[in-house]
């Protein structure tokens, strides 16, 4: 049986002309509509392209692009065609797209057309094939040279655990790493949660998030496309057009800025999104007050789950029934999640609050690192668990609430201090929208807790104040010795803060 996962994808395919991928119009752009046979016709002349160009077995293609349709029709080619795909930050500048195609060795790289020449250059460097380009307005070489090739295309024989792409970490803590994901992994992933979140007929996507990501690419767009559901696809997040769209959309996918970003916006209201079955958030933490200010404004309790670059999604808040604020929710169906305290004993379901490493095993789970066999044997244990890297605790109700990264822990004068713990403190402040908690050096206790402060609009609160307030609150060790405010939190693309420019910046 063929596991090639477009074949899995495929099967949600609409009716030909039922349309598939609406971008609406914009400025002077008029809509663009996309059937469903579009989208086969489309991703098959690019398959049999890249089959021409007579790649080896196991070829990567890297895409540096911007968000467009087309860019997730090369995507479903490399899945035809049986290549490995390798998508990357379209923010990437020359240094940092130096190291990936160094690093994972692109036989093909397709690139947007403003930056042809720099890559041309680093594509000769590292001895790349070929070089194409790919624009967001449905030009370049790639399409050009596809133009002529057949609309049929006998789909890649795969078996589950082939190579489907290579998903690079974010890299907020060290260098990245390149995640590879198998047919196997992503297809389990699809199928579970077309099941866990209840995709339905009639279903309609508002795709607003990037596509060089788990989240809009394995999350998002697959759960549309096997389910047949149409998306309404923005190139970017914009709010005012979120807003614009959201009466005619069902489900949508974002990170926690996006819905801070709604919530700004005063058409947000119940009448608005009438239609929605449901909004997820993931990727970054979603703050309490975020949720029930949604809540409050909409009537919708936002899903948040969890995942990662290496499992794609882990764990899940409820479609039914309970979704807690603050937490991740249960393990999805075939994923074991465990919590092990420091002497590799077993958190029990009994032990509500305790805190310990996340650790996850499932048909999801990736299969190591690109290149890196022995940073990957790090990572397993030896039954098999991956260690996420990722602290958390279990409640009551046996939801999963994350609390921070390992490598986050701060150790101040012998105690452990989790970051996560005081940004809920400060975050509870009156006066403060975000926090970002981090470890810096210290002569006397090792580490010192200090952190990041944004304020909400108007609000005016100096550090010593919280740290006062603190002070009433938590234990000694605990209170950061040092509060900086700033204007906002340096974020990666998808949100997440970057830690590890923050400590830079503090230890300044």
């Amino acid at each position: 049986m063929n596991q090639n996962l477009y074949a899995l994808l495929a099967r949600g395919f609409g009716a030909p002309q039922e349309c598939a991928i609406e971008v609406p119009a914009q400025g002077d752009q008029p809509a663009l509509y996309y059937t469903w046979r579009d989208v086969e016709h489309a991703s098959a002349k690019i398959a049999n392209l890249l089959e021409s160009l007579k790649l080896r077995p196991g070829a990567r293609v890297a895409a540096h692009l911007d968000k467009s349709v087309e860019a997730l029709l090369l995507y479903l080619a490399c899945l035809r065609a049986g290549v490995v795909y390798l998508p990357l930050n379209n923010g990437y500048q020359a240094a940092e797209l130096d190291y990936f195609i160094g690093n994972a060795a692109p036989e093909i790289v397709v690139c947007s057309p403003a930056n042809h020449e720099w890559v041309k250059a680093l594509g000769k460097k590292h001895r790349v094939k070929r070089v194409y380009t790919l624009s967001d307005q449905r030009t370049g070489s790639l399409l050009k040279a596809a133009a002529l090739q057949p609309t049929r295309h006998k789909v890649a024989q795969k078996k589950a655990a082939d190579l489907a792409a290579i998903l690079y970490t974010s890299g907020t803590t060290g260098r990245s790493k390149g995640a590879m994901l198998s047919h196997g992994n992503l297809g389990s992933n699809v199928t579970t949660l077309q099941t866990t979140w209840r995709w339905r007929a009639g279903d309609v996507l508002l795709h607003a998030l990037p596509i060089f990501h788990v989240h809009g690419l394995f999350v998002a767009s697959h759960g549309a496309l096997i389910n047949g559901s149409k998306m309404i696809w923005l190139n970017k997040f914009d709010a005012k057009r979120v807003i614009e769209h959201l009466p005619r959309a069902s489900v949508m996918m974002g990170v926690p800025t996006m819905y801070v970003r709604l919530l700004d916006e005063p058409g947000l209201s119940r009448e608005l999104v009438r239609r929605m079955r449901l909004f997820i958030s993931g990727s970054a933490p979603l703050l309490p007050d975020t949720f029930q200010q949604f809540e409050s404004r909409t009537g919708h309790r936002i899903l948040e789950r969890y995942g990662m670059s290496e499992t794609v999604m882990l764990t899940s808040n409820a479609y039914e029934g309970h979704r807690a604020a603050g937490t991740v929710g249960l393990p999805l169906p075939q994923v074991e999640v465990r919590i092990t305290r420091d002497d590799g004993s077993t958190l029990k379901a009994s032990d509500v609050g305790e805190i310990g490493a996340i650790q996850v095993k499932g048909p999801n789970v990736f299969g190591g690192y690109w290149q890196m066999p022995e940073k990957t044997a790090e990572e397993f244990t030896g039954d098999g668990f991956f260690k996420t890297g990722d602290m958390g605790k279990w409640d009551a109700n046996g939801y999963l609430s994350i609390v921070g990264r390992n490598k986050d822990l701060i150790i101040s004068g012998g105690y452990n201090v989790y970051p996560k713990e005081i940004e809920s403190y400060l975050d509870d402040q009156p006066e403060v929208f975000e926090s970002a908690v981090v470890g810096i050096e210290h002569r006397d206790f090792g580490e010192a807790v200090a952190a990041a402060v944004v304020l909400k609009p108007k609000a005016s609160i100096t550090p010593q104040a919280l740290i006062a307030r603190l002070k009433s609150s938590i234990a000694a060790f605990k209170v950061p010795k040092k509060i900086v405010i700033l204007a906002e939190l340096p974020r990666n693309a998808m949100g997440k803060v970057q830690k590890n420019l923050l400590r830079d910046s503090l230890k300044a």
